[in-house]
């Protein structure tokens, strides 16, 4: 599989929000530029207009990561009829999402269905690219959604960047595990192996891109 990492989001004990009640997040992740544009819950076409106005583009410059699966066939007819570019990916959503957030990635927006935990750990990412995340908890099932709204769930309610991680004291690492847009898979060598990682502060919001040689005879 292209594109697999291995990630980490740290920050404060309880500033997390816990995603076990629901499997799937419906998401709406994209840059500082438009960070303040978008709206889950307005079409797709419109936020793909507000983006393409706040970073002074035209709508067919405008690029959306959406993941490969039978449930988005509607979500993708809408961009086609906007006419924004689409990107379909087979998985990796933390990743798109990442790369949604920085500057000359060629991509603008990340739309669509995903994990509720890849939901968590790109609002850490968000904290420290200046990004926004917007999600929905998407039951997969009536007893999913009753079990939700036992424990207290508004299914209704939109999860914002904050509501996903409450804190800014925020520390996100990732790894390529292979070949990605992101990162170098690992990479064998004489001695060991070579990974390549991206590692983020949220206080700071630095980012950092590292290369690392190890040696596995130590």
């Amino acid at each position: 599989m292209g594109g697999a990492i291995s990630v980490i989001a740290l920050s404060p004990r309880g500033t997390m929000y816990d995603p076990s009640a629901v499997f799937y997040m419906n998401k709406i992740v994209t840059g500082p530029e438009a960070a303040d544009v978008i709206d889950i819950t307005a079409p797709p076409a419109e936020n793909v207009k507000r983006v393409a106005k706040a970073k002074k583009v035209s709508v067919s410059d405008i690029t959306v990561v959406v993941l490969n699966r039978p449930r988005h066939q509607e979500l993708l007819q809408q961009l086609r009829d906007a006419g924004a570019r689409i990107r379909l990916i087979q998985d990796g959503d933390v990743a798109a999402a990442i790369h949604a957030a920085r500057p000359g990635t060629g991509v603008d927006l990340l739309m669509g269905i995903g994990g509720t935990p890849e939901g968590v750990i790109t609002a850490a990412a968000m904290t420290c690219l200046g990004g926004i995340i917007q999600g929905q908890l998407h039951p997969r099932d009536d007893a999913e959604r009753q079990g939700a709204i036992d424990a207290g769930h508004d299914l209704t309610k939109i999860l914002s960047t904050r509501d996903l991680v409450n804190s800014e004291d925020v520390f996100l690492s990732a790894t390529g595990i292979t070949d990605g847009e992101l990162l170098k898979g690992i990479r064998h060598t004489s001695f060991g192996a070579v990974s390549h990682s991206i590692v983020m502060r949220g206080q700071s919001q630095t980012v950092r891109i590292i290369e690392t040689e190890h040696n596995i005879k130590r």
